[in-house]
């Protein structure tokens, strides 16, 4: 789908979008960053109908959107991949986990082996986990689990920013509400960036 295809499906916020805030220059800290009221859910009227049920993701404006009846949705928002290795694409939900284990793959670690090399063997889930408190895997036909994820993150100030190594996050509230939502097997559409081809 084109860019322009995707700017005309969702609502007519896009310069409060473009405007997300960027990284802080200093770490937070976890036990006192407050989510801003900007990144709380909102229900939204989206332009266009869509099947209620799926998972809608603009890169864009890092907005997830949770497609309900009569063009509403429930939108998030969030961080996506950073760079190229944001993916693009038709998806399903194939497995859902709660506090779910996470092991890099070998790519991150050929990237960056001083960061993940380390967990090479996994690492248990938990608060520090960057998996966070819930995690949606991604399946497609070709290849099954393509190891994207919609998941948590225990850095809640990284929302609304292309960060991740692919996957897309959530506050950790966030991603446990919105995993009560959505069944195995629901629909996810990952729409280009505006960088990306069609």
């Amino acid at each position: 789908m084109s860019t322009d295809q995707t700017r005309r499906l969702f609502v007519a916020s896009a310069a409060a979008a473009l405007a997300a805030p960027a990284l802080a220059q200093t770490k937070p800290n976890r036990a006192t960053y407050v989510i801003p009221p900007e990144h709380l859910p909102q229900e939204v009227r989206l332009r266009d109908e869509f099947e209620p049920g799926q998972i809608l993701v603009d890169p864009n404006s890092f907005y997830l959107y949770w497609t309900m009846e009569k063009k509403k949705a429930l939108r998030f928002v969030v961080g996506v991949g950073r760079g190229d290795l944001y993916e693009p694409g038709s998806f399903r939900i194939g497995a859902k986990k709660e506090w779910p284990s996470w092991t890099p793959t070998q790519e991150m670690i050929a990237r960056n082996p001083g960061a993940y090399a380390r967990y090479a063997d996994g690492m248990p889930g938990g608060p520090t986990n960057p998996l966070g408190a819930r995690a949606l895997y991604l399946f497609d036909d070709r290849r099954g689990d393509t190891f994207l994820r919609i998941h948590g993150t225990p850095d809640p100030w990284t929302i609304g920013s292309a960060v991740s190594n692919g996957c897309v996050r959530l506050v950790n509230d966030q991603i446990t509400q919105l995993y009560d939502l959505v069944p195995i097997g629901a629909k996810v559409t990952l729409y280009a960036k505006r960088s990306q081809s069609a």
